[in-house]
């Protein structure tokens, strides 16, 4: 079975890369006859260089896990608790525009049902990232956690705490700003303290917010359609019609792998495939936290507007598959790169995989799940 598995997975890998989804594309896969490891396509388009094992790259919001993950330990340790305000930890911060941390909790801010606006199409960052003079600008632009705040605040909330569900990577830089708060270290010292050296994860850490190049080897991230057209006015834009109103991906790729990223706590993590097994591994079968913090990470609920029928935990997800098995997930996709680490609920098989591309990204992964887990997901209700 697994050397079928591979087969199929291997020739997903191929697929991918020859439809045009992604310059290059690994998976590595975790099962009873140990680990495989298979790719495709190039890690720089310019030297030709190979895809291999040892390619660090961004993760993307799968950065989202390691930020729960330290908060669980946080509270675990009896430091705070999920139940907390946001304003016990940052008094007066979270005001304005009718947001208000008084009556929203951390458990809220890692379930994204804390009702904060959507600041990655905001006005601002469309601006600044989403133009081709203000990319070229704000490139290396340097974030602060008190420009991420001011630039929440900015956005009213789209429903009161506990009423929704809103992906937020707002949500995930006030808690960066908690665990800072609570630890008097940064929220990068506590990801390395409470989920890296735990797993022994040699190719994982967390960028500082003026980090912009990778540490070691790496692949080049690579972009299509980053761009909105240049008759479109910044502040039309919503959740809605924003992929209508870009350039498109006819052109060539774009090299954007050295920058600063703008989620900061909400996506700054880089690693390997080899590593997000490991954590994947770690996270859906419990060996990192202890148990009542395991139980509440994956106490999931449903989701809006986001991957069809997936369910959100804390800084994870569940994904059906057509044969009735719920994947436990961790994703990620920013600029140039998109990954997903996903595994069967019982841990007997975890995948992880990664394309150094953003423009076909879903497509991609789910072509290389489907090969592995010998299922489609479920995308119809």
């Amino acid at each position: 079975m697994a050397g079928s598995r591979h087969e199929k997975v291997q020739e997903a890998l191929e697929r991918v890369v020859a439809e045009g989804s992604a310059p290059g594309a690994v998976a590595e896969i975790r099962d009873a006859d140990g680990t495989w490891f298979g790719s495709a396509g190039v890690a720089d388009l310019e030297t030709g260089r190979r895809r291999d094992p040892g390619d660090r790259f961004h993760t993307g919001s799968i950065s989202k896990a390691f930020i729960a993950s330290a908060l669980l330990t946080l509270e675990a340790e009896g430091r705070l608790s999920l139940d907390d305000t946001v304003d016990t930890w940052l008094p007066g911060v979270v005001r304005g525009n009718g947001n208000d941390g008084r009556k929203m909790t951390i458990r809220q801010l890692l379930s994204n049902t804390s009702g904060l606006g959507m600041t990655g199409i905001s006005p601002e960052i469309v601006r600044r990232y989403h133009t081709r003079s203000g990319f070229a600008e704000n490139r290396y632009h340097a974030w602060t956690t008190d420009e991420f705040l001011r630039l929440q605040m900015s956005i009213p909330p789209v429903f009161a705490p506990g009423e929704g569900f809103a992906y937020s990577n707002g949500g995930f830089q006030i808690a960066g700003a908690i665990i800072e708060k609570a630890t008097g270290r940064t929220y990068v010292d506590e990801i390395d303290r409470t989920v890296v050296q735990p797993l022994g994860l040699t190719n994982t850490y967390a960028q500082t917010l003026d980090e912009w190049q990778f540490r070691g080897q790496h692949c080049k991230a690579y972009s299509k359609g980053l761009f909105i057209r240049d008759d479109v006015d910044p502040d039309s834009l919503t959740a809605e019609n924003y992929t209508s109103l870009l350039e498109g991906t006819d052109g060539d790729p774009m090299d954007i792998t050295d920058r600063t990223y703008f989620e900061g706590a909400a996506g700054c993590v880089v690693s390997t495939s080899g590593d997000l097994l490991r954590v994947a591994e770690a996270l859906i079968t419990g060996s990192l936290l202890p148990p009542a913090q395991h139980r509440a990470m994956w106490t999931t609920g449903p989701t809006s507007d986001w991957i069809p029928n997936a369910r959100y935990g804390l800084g994870v997800s569940q994904w059906p598959l057509a044969d009735g098995r719920l994947l436990h997930v961790l994703s990620g996709m920013t600029g140039g790169t998109a990954c997903v680490a996903l595994g069967t609920s019982d841990g007997e098989l975890i995948v992880s995989m990664h394309v150094n591309g953003d423009w076909n990204w879903y497509l991609a992964c789910y072509q290389i799940a489907e090969a592995a887990f010998g299922s489609p997901f479920l995308v119809t209700q």
